[in-house]
């Protein structure tokens, strides 16, 4: 059994694309199902003799357990996409995953900032002009004009971004996408570049784009303190996260015309819908819009 979520998880980040933290949430889901089936059923040790009763029995013990109904969906829904490869990989021949139901889960308006938010947040690592502040105004510039994953901007190296044609490429494994840089973006890594990483970054061979002060690639948990750093000092009273930035890019490009399909394509969103959840936001009232 673990041999074919391997397969799976495989196929999720080197054919699919997936990010490096989302093959790791199916890991956890697919692993935490198994154990439930040790304890549960244990003479089942192939993915053929798991059946739609024994799934139920699972969601009903991630209910039992307090659970909230969208992690119960999420779950589901990692089986689900799990049965289906097994399908079409012809290792079973019966999805039991099929017509399994999943819980209504409301969802939430992603959380945006104003135009007079993002001013005011972008603008205040422009008050500290060090190598720190330089690095700090460069990610936060790129966050906004791409709308890239966390995960994605820390995996930068310098050779993904491309200055002379404004455009940075994402994306370790998979299809690589390749996002325009706005003129804002562009001079802030510049000026980053120039100025910044040489003095953060003591040894030439590093590849990372962006350098933490011990001259290691940035963390995502040190990206995080950074945008929590910046919106306590701008006075943002919104709550402010890295995805907050990715919610406020794709809002900013809906209200200006782009497709639904084509910020799906920036994202890097697998499935439309995902991208949907944006489209009621669009051409509201929000104080300071770009």
């Amino acid at each position: 059994m673990d041999e074919r979520i391997r397969e799976f998880l495989y196929t999720l980040e080197h054919e699919r694309g997936y990010a490096t933290r989302t093959v790791e949430a199916y890991r956890n889901d697919l692993t935490q199902f198994v154990r439930f089936v040790q304890v549960e059923r244990p003479t089942v040790t192939e993915w053929l003799r798991v059946d739609k009763p024994l799934l139920l029995t699972f969601v009903l013990h991630l209910k039992e357990r307090g659970y909230t109904p969208a992690s119960v969906a999420r779950k589901i829904a990692v089986l689900r996409n799990f049965f289906h490869f097994l399908t079409e990989r012809h290792y079973i021949e019966v999805d039991p995953a099929a017509t399994l139901g999943s819980p209504k889960v409301e969802k939430r308006a992603p959380q945006v900032l104003s135009g007079d938010e993002i001013a005011r947040l972008i603008a205040a690592p422009a008050k500290n002009n060090t190598p720190k502040g330089l690095r700090d105004r460069a990610i936060l510039e790129v966050l906004y004009a791409t709308g890239v994953r966390v995960s994605e901007l820390t995996w930068l190296d310098v050779d993904n971004v491309d200055l002379a044609m404004s455009t940075v490429r994402v994306g370790r494994t998979g299809k690589p996408r390749v996002i325009p840089l706005s003129a804002r973006a562009c001079d802030a890594l510049a000026r980053y570049l120039e100025r910044g990483r040489p003095e953060l970054a003591p040894r030439a061979e590093i590849p990372a784009l962006f350098i933490n002060t011990r001259g290691e690639r940035l963390t995502r948990q040190g990206l995080w303190l950074i945008i929590k750093e910046y919106a306590q000092q701008a006075g943002l009273t919104t709550p402010v996260t890295p995805h907050t930035l990715r919610h406020s890019f794709a809002l900013r490009l809906l209200n200006e015309g782009t497709t639904v399909a084509a910020v799906q394509q920036l994202l890097g969103h697998t499935n439309l819908s995902t991208t949907q959840m944006y489209a009621r936001l669009v051409n509201s009232n929000i104080e300071g819009k770009d």
